[in-house]
């Protein structure tokens, strides 16, 4: 199967019509060895200087939120307003720099037993993720 099938497919999965636009958007985000960190503004202009397909902005927010949804893709909260997604869906915690804006994997074994000791009733723990902020050093 090439990898233009397995975009059609995932695509088709994630209830979207696999487009021109939408394949290119899987392209970028998925024939990579390395994970990809990006924010909806970062892969829109991407985009635009490397697709021949002019893909609108709505495009490319309704198809990145569908596929989190899914789970092809992972959301990273930094603030209130901005977010990064990321292609490694596996549990792993992540540095951020924010002198550079740049989003940095963290193996889930560089990052010691975390215990959290407060317990919301009627809620339990699904994940702990930690986000480490950094910045240059002079």
């Amino acid at each position: 199967m090439s990898n233009k099938d397995i975009f059609i497919e995932k695509l088709k999965a994630s209830g979207l019509r696999p487009t021109k636009q939408r394949i290119a958007i899987c392209k970028l985000l998925f024939q990579r060895k390395d994970t990809f960190h990006f924010t909806i503004n970062n892969l829109n202009n991407i985009l635009k200087n490397s697709s021949v397909e002019k893909i609108s902005l709505a495009t490319i927010y309704n198809t990145i939120h569908v596929f989190k949804k899914k789970g092809y893709l992972k959301e990273i909260s930094i603030n209130s307003y901005k977010s990064y997604f990321d292609t490694n869906v596996t549990h792993h915690h992540h540095f951020f720099n924010e002198s550079t804006n740049e989003i940095i994997d963290l193996k889930d074994s560089d990052v010691g037993k975390i215990k959290i000791k407060k317990v919301i009733p009627g809620k339990k723990i699904k994940t702990i993720e930690v986000l480490v902020k950094i910045e240059n050093s002079n």
